[in-house]
Order: C-alpha cells, then sequence, then structure tokens
C-alpha cells in the first residue's frame, strides 16, 4: 500500500459519550467481566478451541499515519470461519442448559451437554433464526454440537454458498423474498406458531437473554486480543456496525476493563444499511428501510438491537459510514500483505474505514487519528462464501 485508501465515508460524532465516565453499573447487566469469564471458561473448552491470531500490521500502520494496527484474524475461528461462531453456538448451549434445569431439575455441565447425556430432550428442541449467513452457521453449528434441530431463514441476498454452508451443517434452510428485517419477522412468527426457539443475535422488547449470551460468547475474541496486546492498550478500535451485537459487546468490555482509559470506539457501516449512524444522528433508535443491498452481507441490517443501543447510546464514540467501492481493494490488500490473511466481505469494514480516514485531513483530526494512534480492527470473517472471495480478491482494482 502506497497511500491511503481513498473511498467515501460519511461522519456523525455521538455528542452524548462522556468520554471520561466510569463504566455506568446498568450496563453490567448487559455486558459484564464476570460474564465474559464463564463464556471464555466454557467456550474455551469446546472441541477444536484455540486463539485466532492478532496480526501487527506496520506497513499499513506507516502508510496510514498511525503508530500500530492490530487486526484480529478470525478466519480461523473453529470450522466456521468468523467470530459468529462464537455467539451463536454459545447461546444454544445455555439454551439446552436452560432446559434440561427446566424439564429435568438438573443443572447440566458442559461435558454433559458435549457428551450428549441429554440427547433424547435436545432433540425435541428446535433452534431457529434468521440469518445473513454467519450467525445462522454459527447457530447450526452449535445444534449440530449439541444435539438440537435447527430451522434456519434466509433473505434473497444471502449467497447460495452461505446457503449451502448452513445445510451441511444440518439446519433446514428457508430462503424468503424479502431484505434481512423480513426474515427476522418470519422466523419469529413461525416459532411461535411451531413452538421453536428463536437464538437471535438482534434484541427486541421481550427477547432479552438469549441476544445476551450472544454478546458473552463475543466477549472470548477480546480477552484473546487483550492477553496477546500484552498490556498495551488502544487508543481508537474500528468495529463493524450491523444490528449492534459486536459493537455493544466491544464498546462494554473494554469500557468494564478499562474504564476510563478505554479506547474510542468507532462503528463501521455500509451506506445503505446504517441504522447505528442514522440511529446517532437522531439521538434515539432508527429504522432503514429498503433492501440494505451491499457487499459486506453480514452488516445489511436496517434494524438495531434494543441491548445493542443501550450500551452504544452510552459509549459509542463515532459511527461511520463506508462506501462499496473499499470493499474489494482492502480485501485484495489484506490478501497480498505479509502475512497474507484471508478477509471476508464484512471482515474489512474496519481497517477499510480507517484507511479512508487516514487521507482525509479533517477527519483525521475529527477522529482524533495522528502519529501515536494505536488502533485495533477485528476482521471478523474469512472466506465464509470462497466463491464470492475469490472473485472479488481477483478482480480487485
Amino acid at each position: 500500500m502506497s497511500q491511503p485508501l481513498n473511498a467515501s465515508l460519511t461522519h456523525v460524532r455521538n455528542t452524548a459519550v462522556e468520554p471520561h465516565a466510569a463504566y455506568p453499573a446498568r450496563l453490567e447487566r448487559i455486558i459484564g467481566l464476570d460474564d465474559a469469564r464463564r463464556a471464555h471458561d466454557e467456550i474455551s473448552r469446546w472441541p477444536g478451541y484455540r486463539p485466532t491470531p492478532l496480526h501487527d500490521l506496520a506497513a499499513l500502520a506507516e502508510a496510514a499515519g498511525v503508530e500500530r494496527i492490530w487486526y484480529k484474524d478470525e478466519a480461523a475461528r473453529f470450522e466456521l470461519k468468523s467470530f459468529k461462531a462464537l455467539g451463536g453456538a454459545y447461546a444454544v448451549m445455555q439454551v439446552l442448559r436452560d432446559a434440561v434445569h427446566r424439564e429435568l431439575g438438573l443443572d447440566a455441565t458442559l461435558e454433559d451437554l458435549l457428551q450428549h447425556r441429554y440427547a433424547e430432550l435436545a432433540a425435541r428442541h428446535v433452534i431457529s433464526c434468521a440469518t445473513d449467513g454467519n450467525h445462522g452457521r454459527s447457530v447450526a453449528w452449535g445444534c449440530r454440537l449439541f444435539g438440537c434441530r435447527c430451522v434456519i431463514y434466509i433473505h434473497r441476498d444471502v449467497s447460495r454458498g452461505r446457503e449451502q454452508a448452513m445445510r451441511e451443517l444440518g439446519a433446514e434452510v428457508v430462503r424468503i423474498d424479502g431484505n434481512y428485517d423480513a426474515s427476522v419477522r418470519m422466523a419469529a412468527d413461525e416459532a411461535r406458531a411451531r413452538g421453536r426457539i428463536i437464538v437471535s443475535d438482534t434484541s427486541y422488547p421481550g427477547y432479552l437473554e438469549i441476544p445476551r449470551h450472544v454478546m458473552h460468547g463475543y466477549t472470548v475474541m477480546l480477552a484473546e486480543a487483550v492477553a496477546q496486546m500484552d498490556g498495551a492498550i488502544p487508543t481508537h478500535v474500528f468495529v463493524q456496525g450491523g444490528v449492534g451485537g459486536l459493537a455493544a459487546t466491544v464498546c462494554g468490555y473494554f469500557w468494564a476493563l478499562w474504564g476510563e482509559r478505554r479506547p474510542r470506539l468507532l462503528v463501521v457501516e455500509p451506506e445503505n444499511a446504517n441504522c447505528l449512524q442514522q440511529s446517532a444522528r437522531a439521538g434515539h433508535p432508527v429504522v432503514v428501510d429498503g433492501d440494505l443491498e451491499t457487499l459486506m452481507a453480514g452488516l445489511s441490517c436496517g434494524e438495531v438491537s434494543e441491548l445493542a443501543w443501550e450500551v452504544l447510546a452510552a459509549g459509542a464514540d463515532d459511527f461511520l459510514t463506508l462506501g462499496e467501492a473499499a470493499v474489494a481493494p482492502t480485501m485484495r490488500l489484506l490478501a497480498g500483505g505479509e502475512p497474507p490473511i484471508e478477509a471476508g466481505e464484512s471482515a474489512v469494514a474496519g481497517l477499510g474505514a480507517l484507511l479512508a480516514a487516514s487521507s482525509d485531513s479533517q477527519l483525521r483530526r475529527d477522529l482524533g487519528l495522528d502519529a501515536s494512534s494505536r488502533v485495533l480492527v477485528l476482521g471478523t470473517e474469512g472466506a465464509t462464501d470462497p466463491d464470492l472471495y475469490r472473485r472479488l480478491v481477483e478482480t480487485a482494482a
């Protein structure tokens, strides 16, 4: 990379944030360190667990005019190649544990569930959700791991490759002729009618506990990154938006962990699906209508998660949108780097926004980026659709 990436960006500053405020006690019920420690203790004992790499992108940091860029690389997370493996599957485990307690009066251990000691009970439960791809794969994988049945709803823009990946994990997949938010509503309606359990990464009134489990699973990625940074604290974190669950997890976890020293949090969304940025501009949750089509398929969301917004309204500093033209070049940049990094379309939103911002002197000032900045970006997925990945990387200009 000889110069910073040129791409369209829009910026909204969250004026409600108090930069040096302590972590509010009311947010502990959503993201707290005790819940995060429990999630790490259990997920780290799942078969195939190992921490994913944290790359130090020195050449890109120099080109961007910052001190460091750390890239948390989720391309090797279990067999799913996405951080989502941590959230949906963890929530499936908790749902099954609750069912064992409710129906048998027993407290199931992780080992009980992994060894299918309640196989008959598990098989009676049908877990369902709507997805852009990666969350559904995590739920399907968790159902296979713990012995539940699985029905996944996808919208018209989900790729055939991602659909097939969920089928290969044993899920029944239902495609609808509508956008992501329509698939969420259909999954919920069908679950009520058929007695299924929704495991969603978005929350809404009356549905809060399971999305909290999903968010707690995500904290495992952050705990790993903290250990890998070996005492260093980033000044900035760029994180993908979507419904806000990951961004809120990052916000809450680092705020709870580091208090007043927490990094500045910048939430990045596609231009066509920027419900978080529009909510920040309005000061309350806003629904974005339309087809929400974007290359960053995992971020194609028009409605904010209720839990996520409670955290982000209090603690997210900046909301950015990134133009589609930045996606493929950023993927190619990482693929040709040292080391080569496999990054899917949604994985590059944060890095693409950082590199684009670095070429805009006014935006650098607005975001507090300078030669002393230490930036963490979360590479949330690898090539979860290998054919699409190959086309984008090979054709990027």
